[in-house]
C-alpha cells in the first residue's frame, strides 16, 4: 500500500525523511505561527546512515518516508547531534525497529541520550573533529556546545560539501518545498530571526566561537541542512545566513527603540505613545508594542536588532502589571545585550511598577537611560508633554550609547 510520505532527495544519495508538524503552535515558550518541521537525513553511502531522528509522535511518518527510498533495516549508523526530545525522542523506537550497528553522538549527547532513555546498549561518543567512515563517504562531526545544549554538534559529509547543523541556521517553518530558495523571501527572513532571537540569543558567546570554529576549518559550503525548516543550498543564501548570525551574535545597538507596555485605562498607554512621539522626534525608529495585542515571542524578535528597550506598566496590587512581567521574565531569560533600558507606568496610589522594571532591566545588566517616569492617574496635556520629552532624551541619550559602543 502506498503511502503519502515520501522522502525528498536533496543530492543523488542523501534524501531528506523527517516530518512537518503543521500544527505547532507553541515551542519553549515561543509562539509557532507556521508551524515546524523536524528534519532527518538519510545518507545513501557504502555504510547507510541516518543524521538524526524526529519527534517522537512523528516517529512512523519518517520511517514511511525512509522505506519510500530503502529498507529500513540496510541502516548501518545512526548520528545524533543534538539529543533534545524533537531531535531524538523516536531514536529509541527507531533502534529498535533498525537495529543499526552503531549509535554515535558527541560526549556529551552520549551521557544525555542515556539519561533520557536509559538504553540497552552503548552510544559511541564522537570525539570533537572525529570523522566516521562510511566506506564511500566521509562524515566529520564538529562539536558546538551550548548552540543549542551542551551536547550539539553538526556533521560535514565531505564527498557532497554538506553540513548537517542541527539547530543553528534553522527556523519553525512547516512546509512542503525543501529548499530556502522555493519559498517567500519575507517569511524566510522573519522565521529566521525569530528562531535565533527566541532560542539562540541568550547563547550568542557560543554562537560566535561556532561560527569562528567553522570558519577557521575552512569547509566549502554547497549546501546547509538545519534540524528546522528549510535547507539552504544557493551560495547567496549561505553566505547571507552565516552574516546574520553574526550580526545577531554581535547584538551591536541600532537605532531602533522598542517600547513595550500595558495598560489597565488607558493611562499608560497614552504615556507610551507620546514617548514614542518623543524619540521620533529625536531621531529614533520606534516600535510600540502593546502587550494586550503582541506575544512575548514577537517581542524577542523586535529586541534582537535594536539599540534601546523602554518598558512601561500600570501599578497593580503594588507591582507591574501581569502580561509585562510575563514578557519581562521571559526577556530576562533570553539575556539580551547592548541596549539602553528605560521605564515608565501611570499609578494611582503607590506606583511601584516603574521602579521595579527599572530595577528588572538593570539586573539584565542593561544601561539605564533615566529615572523611571511616572503619572498619577491620567496624564493631562503637560504630563504628556514630559514623556514626549522623555523619549527626546533617550533618543539623545541613544545616539550616545551607540557612539560609545
Amino acid at each position: 500500500m502506498s503511502t503519502p510520505f515520501q522522502a525528498e532527495r536533496i543530492t543523488d544519495d542523501v534524501y531528506w525523511v523527517g516530518a512537518i508538524d503543521r500544527e505547532l503552535r507553541s515551542f519553549h515558550g515561543y509562539e509557532t505561527g507556521r508551524g515546524s518541521t523536524y528534519n532527518a537525513y538519510l545518507v545513501l553511502a557504502e555504510k547507510v546512515a541516518l543524521i538524526d531522528t524526529v519527534k517522537a509522535p512523528f516517529f512512523d511518518e519518517m520511517m514511511a518516508r525512509i522505506a519510500s527510498v530503502i529498507d529500513p533495516q540496510r541502516i548501518d549508523y545512526i548520528v545524533s547531534n543534538h539529543s533534545e526530545m524533537d531531535h531524538s525522542g523516536a531514536l529509541g523506537q527507531t533502534i529498535s525497529t533498525v537495529e543499526p550497528t552503531k549509535v554515535f553522538a558527541s560526549k556529551m549527547g552520549a551521557k544525555a541520550l542515556a539519561a533520557h532513555f536509559h538504553l540497552d546498549r552503548e552510544i559511541v561518543a564522537l570525539a570533537d573533529g572525529e570523522s566516521l567512515d562510511l566506506g564511500s563517504m566521509n562524515l566529520t562531526c564538529a562539536e558546538t556546545r551550548m548552540c543549542h545544549w551542551p551536547d550539539s554538534m553538526v556533521s560535514y559529509l565531505h564527498d557532497r560539501e554538506l553540513l548537517f547543523s542541527q539547530d543553528a541556521f534553522g527556523m519553525h517553518l512547516a512546509s512542503d518545498e525543501c529548499f530556502v530558495d522555493e519559498l517567500d523571501r519575507e517569511i524566510l527572513d522573519y522565521e529566521a530571526a525569530k528562531y535565533y532571537a527566541n532560542i539562540l540569543l541568550p547563547l550568542s558567546s557560543f554562537v560566535r566561537k561556532a561560527l569562528d570554529k567553522l570558519a577557521g576549518m575552512d569547509l566549502p559550503l554547497s549546501m546547509v541542512a538545519p534540524d528546522h525548516g528549510p535547507i539552504w543550498r544557493n551560495q547567496a543564501d549561505i553566505e547571507g545566513i552565516l552574516a546574520d548570525y553574526g550580526r545577531w551574535a554581535a547584538q551591536a545597538p541600532t537605532n531602533k527603540s522598542v517600547i513595550v507596555y500595558d495598560t489597565m485605562w488607558g493611562a499608560t498607554a497614552q504615556m507610551a505613545r507620546a514617548i514614542g512621539e518623543g524619540l521620533t522626534a529625536g531621531g529614533a525608529e520606534v516600535k510600540l508594542m502593546h502587550m494586550s495585542d503582541c506575544h512575548r515571542s514577537d517581542v524577542a524578535l523586535a529586541v534582537l536588532e535594536a539599540g534601546a528597550l523602554i518598558v512601561g506598566s500600570p501599578t497593580m496590587n503594588n507591582n507591574m502589571f501581569p502580561t509585562v512581567g510575563d514578557v519581562m521574565t521571559y526577556l530576562k531569560g533570553l539575556r539580551p545585550a547592548n541596549l539602553l533600558a528605560g521605564a515608565f507606568g501611570s499609578y494611582g496610589w503607590s506606583g511601584e511598577a516603574p521602579k521595579i522594571l527599572l530595577a528588572m532591566l538593570e539586573d539584565m545588566a542593561l544601561t539605564p537611560a533615566a529615572v523611571p517616569l511616572r503619572v498619577r492617574y491620567v496624564p493631562d496635556e503637560e504630563a504628556l508633554g514630559l514623556c514626549r520629552q522623555f523619549g527626546e532624551q533617550l533618543a539623545g541619550k541613544l545616539r550616545e550609547f551607540r557612539h560609545a559602543e
